[in-house]
């Protein structure tokens, strides 16, 4: 599969929006030394550029129906997404914030952290916004796991619609995965760019974040990502390589970053009572239930994807996917474990997949 004029205004958002978030991590660290972690954002960056470059790469073949879907993909990742959050700002600016300047004055950073530190300062609360914070982490993989089992399954198996449509349910299911997800990561920018534009004087627009959102991050973020992009940002793009691998393991990885990591997290909160290292929140409860938890959702999904692995070598992957992720865990390193997880546990499971 090669380039052409189809998919090259993707590749050119992408770029242009990962250059914009470089702008936003340079400001934000001259800002937020303490609390802004540059290289995140630098590979976020970096993984920017990478998704606009292999889209049009995970279509195998490049005929007129192919084309066709590429087309209707580009309109929606590069029109209609980007409209929607204008048309969001616009009715913002034209309708919620006229002739309310009380409105627009108390829509502030400063606000949003008074409030953000008056809801998140018991314990009980931090459990459930860090169920919520894993909830929303599941959702990507989730959808695409759902829209790849219907695409083949379904679409294909069931209504054979690939005799109508002219494409295979593999590449139906690329187009829905790719759309939807490429959209998604545009919409979840473009909140991020509103939300985190307090910091230039002359284009603050901060104002023009709607409550829901802003009710929604109070409960979703942690401290440190007041002053970061979201983490749903750098999931789905951190995801988006992995579409190359067998499904069965990027599925894996998928489970492992929002499950395992989730199922750490939340089993450390609540009965968590031993930390290791001991300056650390990390507990051994929480490292124990997440290396179980990654082990069983990377069992289930080569078992679920990628039925004719013998059984041995099935249990190797799935043990080497839950020995990565509890590594990388333990070692606790600045870069986040939302970029590691995903490329070192595929990297290491296809590693054994091919030579075992």
């Amino acid at each position: 599969m090669v380039f052409n004029l189809i998919t090259l205004p993707i590749t050119i958002l992408f770029i242009v929006l990962g250059l914009t978030q470089l702008f936003f991590a340079i400001k934000l660290k001259k800002m937020f030394q303490k609390d802004h972690s540059f290289i995140n954002s630098f590979i976020i960056v970096v993984l920017w550029i990478v998704s606009g470059i292999l889209y049009p790469f995970f279509y195998p073949r490049d005929n007129e129906f192919v084309q066709f879907h590429q087309s209707f993909s580009m309109s929606i990742i590069c029109l209609f997404a980007p409209l929607l959050v204008f048309l969001v700002l616009l009715y913002q600016y034209k309708v919620v914030l006229k002739d309310k300047p009380e409105l627009k004055e108390n829509r502030t950073i400063d606000n949003f952290l008074k409030k953000y530190n008056l809801v998140n300062d018991s314990k009980s609360y931090s459990l459930r916004t860090d169920v919520r914070r894993k909830v929303f982490h599941l959702l990507p993989g989730l959808v695409i796991i759902i829209l790849r089992i219907f695409a083949i399954d379904v679409w294909d198996g069931l209504w054979n619609a690939d005799e109508v449509y002219g494409i295979t349910g593999y590449e139906f299911g690329m187009f829905l995965i790719l759309t939807i997800g490429y959209a998604g990561v545009i919409l979840f920018a473009g909140i991020d760019f509103v939300r985190l534009s307090y910091i230039f004087e002359n284009s603050n627009i901060y104002h023009l974040l709607p409550d829901c959102l802003s009710n929604m991050l109070i409960k979703t973020l942690k401290k440190n990502e007041n002053y970061e992009f979201t983490k749903n940002v750098v999931l789905v793009l951190s995801l988006v390589p992995l579409l190359f691998l067998p499904f069965g393991i990027f599925t894996a990885v998928a489970l492992i970053t929002s499950i395992g990591d989730g199922v750490a997290s939340i089993m450390g909160v609540s009965f968590g009572r031993r930390h290791f290292p001991k300056t650390s929140s990390k507990t051994i409860i929480g490292y124990i239930s997440g290396f179980f938890a990654s082990f069983g959702v990377s069992l289930f999904a080569l078992w679920l994807f990628e039925p004719y692995i013998i059984p041995l070598k099935m249990i190797v992957m799935a043990l080497s996917g839950a020995l990565v992720f509890l590594i990388i865990d333990l070692l606790s390193l600045k870069i986040d474990d939302n970029i590691l997880n995903p490329i070192f546990c595929g990297l290491v499971m296809t590693f054994l997949f091919i030579i075992l």
